[in-house]
């Protein structure tokens, strides 16, 4: 059960940042850099395999959010994670957040994944209408709170929603298919998004794509997450 009283150092509340073989180098470092910089004050320490944190109950019960980057494939990064699910779904449902970026996106879906969702999740690129068509690293465009933006892509989800979900919708493909949203999970809040906005400079630049800045919707995404 989340313990949203707990604070780390110098008082801040505590956020941990999956980092291992269910994750991609860069990705882990980018949502970290993301949560230490931004307005809400948390202490942001890294858990999974070889970490000082592991990925636990007891260390998700010490903590306010828990993310989950972006990664490789779902089903091998599932096998590596799902000792982990039920003790992920407890924090969620006693008051945590979870953040799920591209592969913590479909994480957060049921076949297979944490099951955080009231709904699923789904690869977009496969998806009627869909503007990407492979899982190369590229640029999408989303409509994001009523206004186009591009934000970059490497096979990320799309999100299948139950009738009469309770969400709220950040953003969407230009297929209309829900491309970031928020919802609850028990007392908790999830946000997933397909894209990529804590992209870094160097990973539009180690691909030859035009830079995007897109730090206010990666920091919208997760005001929305702690704050609603």
């Amino acid at each position: 059960m989340a313990n949203t009283e707990f604070t780390g150092e110098e008082g801040r509340p505590l956020a941990l940042v999956y980092r291992g073989p269910a994750s991609t180098r860069g990705c882990p470092e980018a949502v970290a850099e993301l949560l230490a910089a931004g307005p809400w004050g948390l202490d942001v320490r890294f858990t999974g395999p070889g970490e000082e944190l592991p990925l636990s109950a007891e260390s998700l019960s010490r903590a306010l959010v828990y993310a989950q980057p972006g990664g490789g494939s779902l089903s091998p990064a599932y096998r590596k994670l799902r000792r982990q699910r039920d003790a992920i779904r407890d924090f969620v449902q006693g008051g945590g957040r979870y953040l799920g970026f591209c592969l913590g996106g479909y994480l957060a879906g049921a076949t297979p994944g944490f099951d955080l969702l009231p709904g699923d999740s789904d690869q977009y690129i496969s998806a009627p209408g869909c503007t990407v068509h492979d899982d190369s690293n590229t640029l999408v465009k989303v409509v994001w709170r009523g206004r186009p933006r591009t934000v970059f892509f490497q096979d990320g989800p799309y999100f299948v929603l139950d009738e009469g979900a309770d969400t709220k919708m950040l953003a969407t493909y230009s297929n209309g298919m829900p491309a970031a949203m928020v919802t609850r999970f028990g007392a908790g809040r999830v946000g997933v998004t397909g894209p990529h906005p804590e992209a870094t400079e160097d990973w539009y630049t180690d691909y030859g794509l035009p830079v995007q800045d897109t730090r206010d919707l990666a920091l919208d995404f997760v005001e929305t997450v702690l704050k609603g």
